[in-house]
C-alpha cells in the first residue's frame, strides 16, 4: 500500500469503467509523514476523502478487490483515510 495526499480532483465525463457516480482524485504520493514525493496518480475514491487529506492507496490487481471496482479497469483506489501514523513509538502524523 502507498501513502498519498489529495492534490485535486479529476473529472472525466466519458469513461470505460462503468462505475456509476465514480469520483476520481489526483493524488501525490508521499511519505508516512505527509511529505510529497512529486509523483502523481489518478485514483478512484469510494470513501469520500477531501482535499489535503493523507490517504492509503492500493494499486494494481489489489485495487480491483472491492465490490465497486471488481472486474473494472481500475489501477489505484483509496482504501483508507489516515487519522494517525505512529512510527517506532512516535506519532509522526496526526489528522
Amino acid at each position: 500500500m502507498i501513502f498519498g495526499t489529495i492534490a485535486g480532483t479529476v473529472v472525466s465525463t466519458k469513461r470505460s469503467d462503468h462505475i456509476r457516480g465514480a469520483k476520481y482524485l489526483l493524488i501525490e504520493t508521499c511519505t508516512c509523514r505527509g511529505k510529497g514525493k512529486g509523483t502523481y496518480l489518478v485514483v478512484l475514491d469510494t470513501l469520500g476523502a477531501g482535499e489535503g487529506e493523507l490517504v492509503i492507496l492500493s494499486q494494481g490487481s489489489s485495487a480491483r478487490q472491492t465490490e465497486i471496482s471488481k472486474n473494472k479497469p481500475v489501477d489505484a483506489i483509496v482504501v483508507g483515510i489516515v487519522d494517525v501514523v505512529d512510527e517506532q513509538g512516535k506519532v509522526v502524523f496526526r489528522k
